[in-house]
């Protein structure tokens, strides 16, 4: 760019480029390294272009990623990702959120904060994690909506139906990470949600800076085991937790295994699945009017008795179902999108074999630069910050260990 160009109008046009022409301006010229690169150039950075990020996990040395651009020409765009090291290590891993475009795994004591497109990912140990008959773990990410900085919620609770009475006198046990500090503390509220409320199993959701969990109050269950459904959210600025009642109609409707939520446009959305018939699911899409409780408006219904859904797995900015049917002849699984305007199905051109062991894992995200200035192979691990060594051996795979601590 010229030289004639005052750097202040250089700097206008910079910031509306997308990450990949970012990461390559860095090369240009000393002056526009140190503008991306820089803290608040990195925080202020926003982006509209939405992509659909498709990880088809067949096995720890067979991992396929691909990013495809969500907009008028999708699924044609499709960018194959670069995986950092700390996501390929992840074996079985599970979706903890998205969040200003950074998406948060968790697996076996560790999370991974990864930016796709930067190819940029860093990993937490989370402390004092406890699954067993009696406790259970649940976590949720975010990121806070006046300081951009990323943070993790860890929630302990007692997972047991039964002796109500010793239940409730053991309070929920919280902790808050954020990335800027590196170290686990306790949340700034002390606003805990009633001890007799437990987590359902599938994942929650971000939006706008408030993750969002299903839950049940478990002293409301019958004798029939019906109990009443509703969300739990935490907003990670204010770090308080709010009761979030759904309609009447979803409360005793049935198990929360039954619903699922998703994030649509900063909007959080409700998808109930019921069934007619043994292989015949029906899923109808309610989006929360204005952040309302209890205020829910159905988008369409989904009743495709000529396809085998096997589940939902995201939800594209337009409004549409990304899920997972079974092919007729049995022999593969594919990702298909459901049209609701024209109540039709259509093929991503992605799939996997019958037997395959592996799984697919769909996430929506927007581009960031979120994570920059983030050295490589970083871990945070109680209170410290390490840089990894990476080695390789034929036995163990990989091998990390701490070369470097702050």
């Amino acid at each position: 760019m010229s030289n004639n160009v005052p750097f202040e109008i250089q700097e206008e046009i910079i910031k509306h480029l997308p990450v990949k022409s970012l990461i390559r301006c860095r090369s240009v010229s000393k002056s526009w390294k140190s503008l991306i690169g820089s803290s608040k150039f990195i925080t202020l950075y926003r982006s509209q272009q939405q992509h659909l990020l498709v990880y088809n996990y067949l096995s720890v040395d067979h991992p396929n990623c691909v990013s495809i651009i969500d907009d008028n020409t999708f699924p044609q765009q499709r960018v194959p990702l670069t995986l950092p090291l700390f996501v390929k290590m992840l074996k079985r891993f599970k979706k903890v959120g998205s969040s200003h475009d950074l998406l948060c795994l968790y697996s076996d004591g560790k999370l991974v904060i990864w930016n796709p497109l930067i190819t940029k990912a860093v990993a937490v140990v989370v402390p004092n994690v406890v699954d067993d008959k009696m406790f259970q773990t649940v976590l949720g990410f975010g990121v806070c909506r006046e300081t951009s900085d990323p943070k993790i919620v860890k929630i302990r609770y007692i997972d047991k139906f039964a002796d109500m009475e010793s239940v409730s006198s053991i309070p929920w046990q919280v902790e808050i990470f954020m990335l800027s500090t590196g170290v686990w503390r306790s949340p700034n509220s002390s606003n805990l949600p009633r001890k007799s409320i437990i987590f359902g199993s599938g994942d929650g959701v971000c939006v706008d800076g408030v993750y969002y969990w299903l839950a049940t109050d478990r002293s409301t269950v019958d004798a029939q085991i019906r109990a009443y459904n509703m969300i739990i959210s935490f907003d990670m600025t204010s770090e308080e937790f709010r009761e979030v009642n759904l309609p009447d109609s979803f409360v005793y409707r049935g198990p929360m295994w039954d619903l699922s939520i998703y994030n649509l446009r900063e909007s959080l959305v409700l998808v109930e699945r019921s069934a007619v018939g043994t292989d015949n699911l029906i899923y109808d899409v309610w989006m929360m009017e204005d952040g309302v409780p209890k205020l829910f408006t159905k988008l369409y219904t989904i009743h495709a008795p000529y396809a085998r859904i096997i589940g939902v797995h995201e939800i594209r900015k337009s409004g549409e179902l990304v899920m997972e049917v079974m092919e007729d002849d049995w022999k593969a699984k594919s990702l298909v999108v459901y049209e609701p305007n024209l109540k039709r199905i259509s093929n991503l051109g992605i799939s996997r074999g019958p037997n395959d062991v592996g799984q697919i894992y769909v996430h929506s995200y927007m581009e960031t630069l979120l994570l920059l200035d983030q050295p490589s192979l970083t871990i945070f691990d109680n209170g410290k910050r390490y840089v990894e060594k990476f080695e390789w051996r034929a036995k163990s795979r990989w091998l990390l260990s701490h070369t470097s601590k702050e």
